[in-house]
This record gives structure tokens, sequence and C-alpha cells, in this order.
């Protein structure tokens, strides 16, 4: 039982990881191509990933804002 408990465990949060890093330059990829319409920078932003989505949010102009 302790042998299946840390190996669903272990299992969940590498699936948890690997989701959120994939989620967060896909994120990032789109704010990038909508905003620049440039490869280059949708590679780097997907390089950067959550710190680009992070700084887009922070830096965003008033009518992108959606409250």
């Amino acid at each position: 039982m302790i042998s299946l408990e840390s190996f669903a465990h272990s299992e969940v949060k590498q699936s948890i990881y690997k989701n959120g890093i994939g989620m967060g330059s896909v994120i990032s990829i789109v704010i990038s191509w909508s905003k620049n319409k440039s490869v280059l920078y949708a590679i780097l932003h997907g390089i950067l990933s959550w710190l680009y989505v992070i700084y887009y949010l922070i830096n965003r102009e008033d009518k992108e804002k959606n409250y």
C-alpha cells in the first residue's frame, strides 16, 4: 500500500509539472503572436513562458483589460 501511494503521488506531481510548463508556453506564444505578429518574438516568449505572461498582465494597455 505505501509504495502504491507514493508512486501515484509522484506521478501526479510530474503530470502537473509538465502540464504547467506546457500551458505557460502556449499562453505566452498566443499572447505574443496576437500582440506582435512575429515568429521570433513568439519563440522567445514561449521560452520565457510564465515570466512573459506575468509581464504582459502587469503592463497591458487599458483597452486590453477586461474586468
